[in-house]
């Protein structure tokens, strides 16, 4: 049993990684060595989980231990670049320092749990399957040679020019060749965040915003702030003032169907953020992959921008299929050679077969029938989760009334990161607020997918929700 003395005033994940590291450097902790589970070191020792994931978390980071999927946490080989006297110690951990990959990895992104109201993508029987069945079909009578080569770097010019036509419809007018398809709209948020920023350049985010391209911005050491979501958009005069005195290179912000909070920035908001923009020569990013599920035709950064210092990114994952990885990247023709020359460089070309599969699909005669009938559904589904979730006292961030996601916050939930291991015993996947947080504070706020909170089985989520709140 690993013994663990509080001292008042140290914050107890600087105590737990201040001890771990103390054992392994003078080998009472012997290389290989399994440390006690999260869980059983969290009852043991009369601390919360989440303290034991932070600072397991650090130790990975130090090179003391490291995790091993389904087998737990184990010490690493001491060497003397990781275990010299003259590094310093791991420290308590501070403001914008937390690395939430291992909690979104083993609690957030776990596909085995049965109930799933925390994801971030349609339930299968939401999707468009008859469409991508047809669709592979089809290409399964192709001729084989015309799969004989890695393809266009920019990608399957059918599906760019598709993209070009969809465009236009939301007042984004350009070419083929301002087209970049991507794997998913992560592989474009990636190219954007290495070929924009480099080590040390301050870049702003949402605040709250999306994990993985803020643990991406941190990779590349980036001096990252977040800009404060309100129910209409940004908190303008944080915005203004973070630019006036930080002076940031890119604003990476996700306007529309904002992921947690649901929010939908409003015309006018739009037009303070493009203006501060070019007063104060910041580039803008925006990610738009939510915008297929709107049931209003609304202005878009990029529309109002033409592209001019807004990157535009773009998916067909959520309509169509998670599996099938296909985004895809807008830019001015002036930067495109850029961002195709480092798609190059990391992954040579994305995949044509992906590529056709989709544009199948997206070239289907039922696809507008089924989108608008998607839109109807995720609207009466807000309506319900919105109004059970209300009942159980938790109070909304907004309203949007389309989009995936209800962001929530209840005032008998302090540590929302408790609750959510707690669920995942239950077979429930929840999404608490830390996960979306740039700075590392406890958060009573979650994020709930409306989608997943529909079938006769997500009752039991509410069931299982009502009776914790109870407890």
């Amino acid at each position: 049993m690993f013994k663990f003395e509080f001292r008042h005033g140290t914050p107890l994940v600087a105590q737990i990684v201040a001890r771990i590291g103390e054992m392994v450097d003078t080998g009472r902790l012997r290389t290989g060595a399994k440390l006690p589970s999260i869980r059983q070191f969290a009852h043991q020792n009369g601390v919360s989980i989440f303290t034991v994931v932070e600072a397991y978390d650090r130790l990975v980071a130090a090179g003391y231990v490291v995790s091993r999927l389904n087998a737990g946490f184990f010490v690493c080989a001491r060497t003397a670049s990781v275990h010299s006297p003259d590094v310093e110690r791991p420290s308590a951990l501070s403001a914008g320092s937390f690395d939430n990959s291992w909690y979104l990895q083993r609690i957030f992104e776990n596909h085995h749990l049965p109930f799933k109201p925390g994801c971030g993508w349609l339930p299968q029987n939401w999707l468009f399957e008859e469409g991508v069945r047809k669709a592979m079909r089809s290409l399964a009578a192709v001729d084989p040679m015309q799969l004989g080569d890695y393809g266009d770097p920019l990608g399957y010019f059918p599906l760019r020019a598709w993209v070009c036509e969809s465009m236009r419809q939301h007042a984004i007018h350009i070419q083929p060749f301002q087209v970049l398809l991507t794997h998913g709209a992560s592989q474009a948020l990636d190219l954007a965040v290495r070929w924009l920023v480099g080590q040390g350049d301050v870049v702003l985010v949402d605040e709250p915003g999306y994990p993985n391209l803020t643990n991406a911005l941190r990779f590349a050491g980036v001096r990252l702030h977040g800009v404060p979501r309100t129910p209409d958009g940004w908190d303008l005069a944080a915005l203004e003032d973070l630019i006036v005195r930080l002076r940031p290179k890119v604003f990476f912000t996700q306007p529309r169907f904002h992921s947690p909070t649901g929010s939908v920035a409003t015309l006018q908001q739009l037009h303070k953020v493009l203006r501060l923009a070019e007063k104060y020569d910041v580039l803008l990013v925006e990610n738009d992959i939510y915008c297929e599920l709107d049931t209003e035709s609304r202005p878009s950064l990029a529309s109002l921008d033409n592209l001019s210092r807004v990157v535009y990114v773009g998916s067909f994952s959520k309509s169509i299929a998670p599996s099938l990885r296909c985004g895809y990247l807008l830019a001015h023709n002036d930067i495109m050679g850029d961002f195709s020359r480092l798609k190059m460089f990391s992954g040579l070309t994305s995949s044509e077969l992906v590529e056709r599969i989709v544009h199948t699909a997206l070239s289907d005669s039922h696809r507008p029938r089924y989108l608008r009938g998607l839109r109807t559904r995720l609207t009466q589904a807000h309506e319900r989760c919105g109004q059970r979730l209300r009942n159980m006292g938790f109070e909304l961030f907004c309203e949007p009334g389309g989009g995936l996601f209800l962001w929530a916050w209840h005032p008998r939930i302090h540590n929302a990161v408790e609750l959510a291991a707690r669920a995942s015993e239950r077979g429930v996947m929840l999404a608490p607020g830390h996960l979306f947080s740039t700075v590392a504070a406890t958060r009573s706020w979650m994020r709930f997918n409306v989608a997943h909170c529909e079938n006769d089985a997500d009752a039991f989520v509410y069931t299982w929700l009502e009776q914790a709140l109870a407890g």
